[in-house]
């Protein structure tokens, strides 16, 4: 099969695909630029025959001597002035240019949201306001304009780096993020800004989902400053349901009304259809149960503030730009905090369900592999880890515990024995496995315990990943193998021998962390923060 994944079909996060899958059209190039710098008047339409300003070497080294300069940045500055024949690329005479200017407002926060670095916002506000100072004043200091040309540059690299190839305060592997995190040329984006092109959608990450949080967050900033009280549910009641009537009812009414996820132009306060029909729609793209009745986790969700969820959106938006440009195609996606998995097969979803993450002690990493092979009547290895702190002490209180548990002991010493699980019922694996070797152990099987699927928040496993509905995953990633009928795979389950079965088209697999993203319908949905990441 071709899959390459781009847009997904409706449901509640029918596009969590999208946050990293709709990227696979070839990115524009940029605009090509500027004739080096040579015609900086005519470029600005100015009518005054200006001088040519021009950098030298002791205005680079007392740049790079007076401000902190990366050895990336100082070398591409360099090769910037080179390429325009050493000539000024944000002053005309003693002036900023029109290009300087649309920068530093674009710094300041063209993304809807806070600026991506207030530090760079800070110091360009300095320096257009000295730059100003100094035109008003009309005395034109040689130095003092090749220090602003050269600060602005130098802000440039700090600015673009992290709008554009994203930013972290610490190692990403802080966070379990093993995706590998490519960086974008930002050569050709100094060179069309300073000539004023300021397209800059190629520079932007190519997945429509960066596009669509933005679109969110400009509704949700409609939104901030306005009171936002916390709703309880009445006094001796744990719920609300279709037909109640109260006064907090019509509250939750207006709430949803301005959220978007109620049509009624008038809001009561009775639970009547068409407000569970708004209550629904609000649970389904917040992960709630979408079963109409008004409880706890409704109001806890309900009383987030739209400062809350702007803040989310933008972690979020940060998160787009640490993803690969390209991807591959065929690509099975679980996002850890929506607690779900999708296949896609060419440009449309056509699978997903439930799965059961690492709980936060235990967390699931993010990274990206290959799945190669599903087993079929598993047998379980126990790691190291749960056999110290859960094998041996159930043995102590229970000498039987092994052999009820059809468990034996196939090596390691008695202080830490290797314990390995045999195929079975009872399996901590269930009846198939799905591997996708990596350094992290992670892989993807069935479980005897089902009842957890059922739960809103699905953090409980060791790490690695439990599926839903393991018998229709074994059939699709074998469907291009006529051998494997529905009959053989459900007796290869049932069998209780333990068979590996190498698949013919392996499948890129993406485990990935995401808290707000917008859903086929065109919903924001949010997720709660399972692992404490976006802090």
């Amino acid at each position: 099969m071709t899959r390459a994944l781009s847009r997904v079909t409706a449901g509640s996060l029918a596009c969590i695909g999208l946050l990293l899958v709709l990227g696979c059209a070839k990115k524009p190039e940029p605009p090509s630029v500027i004739d080096q710098g040579r015609s900086v008047a005519r470029v600005f339409e100015t009518a005054h025959p200006y001088s040519k300003r021009m950098i030298d070497s002791t205005d680079l080294a007392r740049l790079f001597e007076q401000h902190h300069v990366s050895a990336a940045d100082s070398g591409a500055i360099i090769d910037f002035y080179q390429r325009r024949d050493m000539l000024y690329a944000w002053i005309v005479g003693d002036s900023l240019t029109a290009s300087a200017e649309s920068f530093i407002d674009l710094a300041n926060g063209g993304e809807g949201v806070a600026p991506t670095d207030t530090g760079t916002a800070s110091r360009l506000t300095a320096i257009h306001d000295s730059a100003h100072a100094l035109a008003e004043r009309g005395v034109a200091c040689a130095s003092c304009l090749a220090d602003l040309e050269l600060e602005l540059t130098a802000e440039f690299y700090r600015f673009a780096d992290r709008r554009y190839n994203g930013y972290l305060s610490r190692d990403m592997r802080d966070l379990n993020w093993f995706i590998p995190h490519g960086k974008k040329d930002l050569t050709k984006l100094l060179d069309s800004l300073a000539v004023g092109q300021l397209d800059l959608s190629a520079y932007e990450p190519m997945h429509p989902q960066y596009q669509l949080l933005k679109a969110a967050i400009g509704r949700y900033q409609l939104l901030r400053g306005d009171a936002w009280p916390a709703l309880a549910l009445p006094a001796g009641k744990k719920k609300l349901v279709a037909g109640d009537s109260n006064a907090v009812i019509g509250e939750i009414g207006n709430r949803l009304r301005r959220l978007g996820d109620l049509d009624s132009a008038t809001v009561g306060d009775r639970l009547d259809s068409a407000f569970v029909v708004g209550v629904k729609r609000f649970q389904d793209r917040h992960g709630l149960q979408p079963d109409g009745v008004i409880g706890a986790g409704f109001l806890r969700a309900v009383n987030v503030t739209p400062e809350a969820r702007l803040r989310t959106m933008a972690i979020n938006i940060e998160r787009l730009r640490w993803v690969p440009e390209q991807q591959p195609p065929d690509l099975i996606l679980v996002n850890i905090p929506e607690f779900r998995l999708h296949v896609f097969e060419g440009d449309s979803q056509v699978m997903q369900m439930a799965v059961v993450v690492g709980a936060r002690a235990t967390h699931t990493v993010v990274f990206s592999d290959t799945l190669s092979t599903v087993v079929f009547s598993p047998s379980w290895t126990v790691p190291a880890s749960i056999t110290r702190n859960e094998i041996l002490p159930a043995i102590r209180r229970d000498p039987d515990y092994l052999r009820k548990h059809n468990m034996v002991i196939i090596g390691g010493s008695k202080t830490l024995p290797v314990v390995r699980q045999n195929p079975g019922p009872d399996n901590s694996l269930g009846r198939v496995k799905f591997l996708f070797p990596n350094s992290y152990d992670i892989y993807m099987h069935d479980t005897p315990a089902k009842s957890l699927f059922s739960a809103d928040q699905r953090a409980f496993s060791h790490g690695c990943i439990r599926v839903s509905e393991p018998q229709k995953l074994a059939e699709f990633l074998l469907a291009d193998d006529s051998t494997w009928t529905t009959d053989r795979i459900e007796s290869a389950m049932a069998s209780g021998r333990e068979q590996p079965v190498p698949l013919k088209h392996k499948r890129p697999v993406q485990i990935v962390y995401f808290t707000a993203w917008v859903d086929a319908q065109g919903r924001v949905n949010f997720r709660d923060d399972v692992y404490g990441h976006d802090a």
